[in-house]
């Protein structure tokens, strides 16, 4: 069992940058990927970012490629999301999600793949 929470949202103004944390309790958590995904209001839960368990590999979404960089500790338990240049349209609750097995390359973006979600942080970026 792993059980995750997201920390570091909150409200900035667009072109500004919010790090997000996620820290991790389980002895899974530093063996498989572990990703970010958003949603904002009436629309589907999205992926944004994800990450393998070296730390070497990462993945984003279109939107965010290039903004967001994310990174995971090991030895803490923890991955981070670090936003930059944040744009109206990033707003949105952020929730961090692990896999506890791995799972194609190809899928990384596939929510179905994450067994342990978080509860979610607030993201809102004025204009």
């Amino acid at each position: 069992q792993v059980q995750l929470v997201e920390s570091g949202g909150g409200l900035v103004q667009a072109g500004g940058s919010l790090r997000l944390s996620c820290a991790a309790s389980g002895d899974t958590f530093n063996t498989n990927t572990v990703g970010w995904f958003r949603q904002a209001p009436g629309e589907e839960r999205a992926f944004v970012a994800a990450i393998k368990n070296s730390g070497y590999s990462t993945y984003y979404s279109d939107s965010v490629k290039g903004r967001f960089t994310i990174s995971r500790d090991n030895a803490k338990n923890t991955v981070s999301l670090q936003m930059n240049n944040l744009k109206p349209e990033d707003t949105a609750v952020y929730y961090c999600a692990a896999a506890n097995l791995p799972f194609p390359t190809a899928q990384v973006r596939q929510r179905r793949n994450y067994r342990y979600w978080g509860l979610g942080t607030q993201v809102t970026v004025s204009s």
